[in-house]
Parts: structure tokens; sequence; C-alpha cells
């Protein structure tokens, strides 16, 4: 018996170490599910948050591009663009606060599903519109760089997904169809209508996209 409470006494404090290095090992874990530049999450843990959101109720699914980074790169070296990204990050994560995940999907692409839009018509749309407005504003805000005001411009594209239409990839696309369309029109925002796609895809994204083998011919 007393071999036996020795035992217990001396694996305590090992119980207790191993323990608190599980709890390490998780907070691990999720921080590498998080952008180191922005804190936002990245697509691997943007995305299963997302698709559960989309099972849940009816949500807007958003994608945003930015506008004029490389001239920003160009100009005032990669600092200041990661300034923007980081900048971009801050703002889209305090527009999203509460509402869903929001997301760095890479580069200067980033996304946001947000749940309980009001998604009746026209009235519903009219308030996505104008929340969309707003996020377009905010992400438009100058950045500050070494004391200089540095402008930023942003594309955005949104589509509301009904309830149970779990198929994220399908509602990202054509976010992103409207985002391109934006894009075409100099910036700003525009809602797409309806998850049938209108551009052609090359491997399930929007063809011209980075990372299409048509936009590597295209660039060729």
């Amino acid at each position: 018996m007393s071999e036996l409470l020795t035992l217990a006494a001396a694996s305590g404090p090992l119980a207790g170490a191993w323990s608190a290095h599980t709890v390490w090992m998780r907070r691990q874990l999720r921080a590498a599910r998080r952008d180191p530049l922005t804190g936002l999450l990245r697509r691997d843990g943007f995305e299963p948050r997302a698709c559960r959101l989309l099972r849940q109720g009816t949500t807007a699914v958003v994608v945003i591009d930015l506008d004029g980074l490389k001239g920003l790169n160009d100009t005032f070296g990669h600092a200041a663009g990661d300034a923007a990204i980081r900048a971009t990050g801050e703002r889209l994560a305090l527009w999203a606060h509460a509402r869903g995940p929001a997301g760095r999907l890479g580069g200067d692409e980033f996304a946001a599903v947000i749940g309980r839009p009001p998604a009746g018509q026209p009235e519903g749309l009219k308030t996505l519109d104008f929340h969309l407005w707003y996020l377009h504003a905010q992400l438009s805000e100058p950045v500050t760089i070494d004391g200089r005001e540095v402008s930023l411009g942003a594309s955005i594209g949104a589509v509301v997904a009904p309830r149970g239409c779990a198929d994220l990839s399908t509602w990202m696309r054509r976010a992103d169809e409207a985002m391109y369309e934006a894009k075409q029109d100099g910036g700003g925002w525009r809602i797409a209508d309806g998850s049938h796609p209108v551009h052609d895809t090359v491997n399930g994204r929007r063809a011209g996209r980075r990372g299409t083998a048509s936009e590597a011919e295209a660039a060729g």
C-alpha cells in the first residue's frame, strides 16, 4: 500500500505537467490557424467555421480584394504593403465582430461570412448593401505609414446564401465573381444574384483569378 501511495504522489506533478503541456499544445494549434500578420483566421481555420454558419441559417458570403497593393509595394516597399494588409485585417475583424468568421485567404484576399443578414426583398438587400458600403468605406480609409497617409482601396463581392446551403465553394465563387465585377468598375461592392456562376471557371475558380492556368497563359 505504501508503495502505491508513493507512486501516486510521484505521478501527481507529472500529471500536472502533462495537463499544462496539453493546454499549451491546444493553444499552439489554435494559433496556427491564425494569420500572423493580421490575426485573422487562415483558410484552414476560416472554412470550417464558415460552413457551420452556412448550415445554421441565412448568411452573406463576402470576398474582398485590395486595390492598388502592388503600386503601394512598388512605391513604398513591402513593409508598407504589410501595414496595409494588417490595417485591412483589423478593420474587417471589427466589421465582422459578433456576426461571423473573417479570414485572410492569402496575399490581399480576404473573406467573411456573416450570419442572419436581412434577406427579404427588397429591404433586406438594401440593408446588406448599406453594410457593404460601410465596410468599403472603412477599408478605403488611408493607412498611416512612416507618418504619411497612404490611400487604399478595396473591391468587395457578396452573395446571400439560404439556410442549409453549406457548399461554401459555390458561394465563395459567386462572391468572387461579384468582387471581380466591382474591380472591373474601379472598385466598390457588388451583390451577386443567385448561386449559378456567370464567368468561366478553371479548377473551380473564376478564370483569371490568381492561381488558375488561364491567368498564367494570359500573362504569358
